[in-house]
């Protein structure tokens, strides 16, 4: 009888993240940025039909990379679990931690109790009453969580990415030069030098506090050309 082939807890713990990494690097990035009004969410994404960003709940949105069919289970589960706790307890009660929480420890079950984890990094937006009061969390693919400020970048080139929107990026910029950083950040992406995007390459949305209940809007056709 043939022993079978051992790999320590740690090995296997690497090599699991290794495999996560590669699969998240292979897409375009997205950024979410604080600005003066909300939050934008903008994302290389040519497709009309497959979001990368999506509405969670009332002031709450979801950010996403890596495979497709693995955040999308993400965000149906946080939707789901988002009406749930609004309509048993309170809308108030629907908060972004409370959804980053529960995020983080499916992720997280997932990662250690499979063999393969999900190639995905998630952003749970939330925007609040001023600039203070919005909050970003960042999770990935082994269920960490992290609380950011200002603006996150995440897939593809994301340190590439990022190093450019760190160059214009101050707290409290408006809409339209934010959204004109964001895009040319995005054009980085991929090695193959700098490339202007089009409205037409572009996913984008905000979450405007100066909203009625419901934040989130979808930016598209002559309102995003005009921004840009």
């Amino acid at each position: 009888m043939s022993m079978p082939f051992y790999v320590s807890p740690e090995q296997a713990v690497k090599d699991k993240a290794e495999f996560a990494r590669k699969g998240i690097a292979r897409g375009r990035s997205v950024a979410v940025m604080q600005y003066v009004d909300g939050i934008l969410l903008v994302a290389e994404n040519p497709s009309r039909a497959l979001h990368k960003i999506s509405e969670i709940y009332d002031r709450i949105a979801f950010a996403a990379v890596g495979k497709y069919n693995e955040f999308e289970n993400m965000r149906v589960a946080g939707v789901r679990l988002a009406d749930l706790r609004g309509y048993s307890y309170d809308r108030r009660d629907v908060t972004g931690r409370g959804l980053a929480n529960a995020y983080a420890q499916t992720l997280g079950a997932i990662f250690t109790e499979t063999p393969k984890p999900y190639e995905v990094e998630i952003v749970v937006a939330e925007v609040g009453e001023s600039v203070a009061a919005d909050q970003m969390f960042r999770l990935t693919f082994d269920g960490s969580v992290a609380e950011e400020r200002g603006f996150v970048v995440m897939g593809g080139s994301a340190e590439q990415v990022a190093a450019s929107v760190r160059e214009t990026y101050a707290e409290g910029m408006p809409l339209a030069p934010l959204l004109t950083a964001a895009v040319r950040a995005l054009g980085q992406n991929g090695g193959e030098g700098p490339r202007e995007l089009t409205p037409a390459q572009l996913e984008v949305a905000v979450l405007d506090r100066n909203r009625p209940r419901r934040k989130f809007r979808r930016l598209v056709g002559a309102s995003l050309e005009r921004l840009l």
